[in-house]
């Protein structure tokens, strides 16, 4: 059986690991130091901590803030559940928003609606890897922290001030105030769990810092899973260009089958993470079918906020619809080309 889902570690990141192992350092320490360095080169950012949760990692970019107690926060239907549990442990008010059903994404327009319902900061989820319309984001003034677990390393054109497009990029993660990258197992880099927290300007840095200076040791993510981040990050450049090979075989296949995928910029405006297949017949039928292939699929959004909340779907209509009708299909390195032979075919004669 294929599986949907299957983390790419190679040699590298088991020699990183296991060196960590045989010097017997891995706590928070030296690896710690070498990931953020890193992730400063990966995404140009004034400061980094790595942590050992995206909900700490939230937490921390919250207190940075200060919002005033009960403040609305507002967060995509799609975004995985832990956003909802974190900002309700926090004292602060979920604000579920619904999305584009074309791009599985909040829009400027969702966000406005939202900040007339008293939202007063956006966690941005780039569902799927897909980045959003920042331009007219940034237009409505609303504090925004990212959330690029799944969109890492994709940029968009930097828009210059006459309005035309500049040949310069700007990456996924400098948008907000600050970003979450989620270091969890099916994030497009992992660690085995954790996250890291980036301040994009450095007044931001200044005062993150004083509260990263005192956090306890176990906040602090530990070298044992920073070696592995470390490898990965290195090898984020290899891991995408398999992946977007394989995306674009799929997506072929797809337009001579009878579903879709989501809208997205194939060269640099989005990161191939998965491949979301948006149905248009029965979960069930397709997922037998596949099966009978040696192929596992399973529901994209199946830990999402709608999935676990479902008084929210009257106004999250179609965030539920997709929670419903959208599934992953394996994409990863790791694949072998008979394997990914063996997919294309599926998905195109997919009932």
């Amino acid at each position: 059986m294929i599986q949907t889902y299957s983390t790419t570690i190679r040699r590298k990141e088991m020699d990183a690991v296991l060196t960590c192992m045989v010097d017997e350092k891995i706590g928070p320490g030296e690896m710690n130091a070498k990931l953020i360095q890193q992730i400063k080169e990966f995404i140009k950012c004034d400061g980094a901590v790595a942590l050992r949760s995206p909900a700490i990692a939230l937490k921390y970019a919250l207190q940075t803030i200060s919002l005033d107690e009960s403040s609305k926060i507002m967060i995509s239907a799609l975004a995985p559940a832990w956003q909802y549990q974190t900002i309700e442990s926090l004292g602060y008010e979920p604000l579920v928003l619904d999305v584009d059903e074309s791009s599985g994404l909040v829009t400027p327009e969702i966000v406005a609606n939202g900040m007339k319902e008293g939202g007063k900061l956006l966690l941005l989820h780039e569902t799927e890897g897909i980045l959003p319309d920042f331009k007219g984001l940034k237009e409505l003034q609303i504090p925004i922290i990212e959330d690029i677990s799944q969109s890492a390393g994709s940029s968009v054109p930097v828009i210059n001030e006459d309005g035309t497009t500049s040949d310069l990029r700007k990456d996924a993660g400098t948008f907000g105030l600050f970003t979450i990258l989620g270091l969890e197992e099916r994030d497009v880099i992992t660690a085995g769990g954790g996250a890291i927290l980036i301040a994009t300007g450095r007044r931001e840095w200044s005062v993150l810092k004083q509260y990263v200076d005192k956090a306890p040791l176990t906040d602090l993510l530990p070298d044992i899973n920073c070696a592995l981040a470390w490898v990965e990050v290195k090898e984020f450049a290899r891991n995408e260009k398999s992946r977007k090979e394989l995306y674009s075989m799929y997506n072929q296949a797809c337009m001579l089958g009878h579903h879709k995928t989501f809208a997205r910029e194939m060269e640099y405006g989005s990161t191939m993470c998965s491949f979301p297949l948006i149905l248009s017949s029965s979960y069930k039928d397709v997922k037998q079918y596949a099966a009978k292939k040696d192929i596992e699929i399973q529901l994209a959004f199946n830990n999402s906020v709608i999935a676990l909340h479902d008084e929210l779907s009257e106004v999250c209509i179609h965030a539920k619809s997709l929670y419903l009708r959208c599934v992953h299909i394996p994409l990863y390195p790791r694949l072998t080309h008979a394997e990914s032979a063996k997919i294309v075919k599926i998905l195109s004669t997919l009932p």
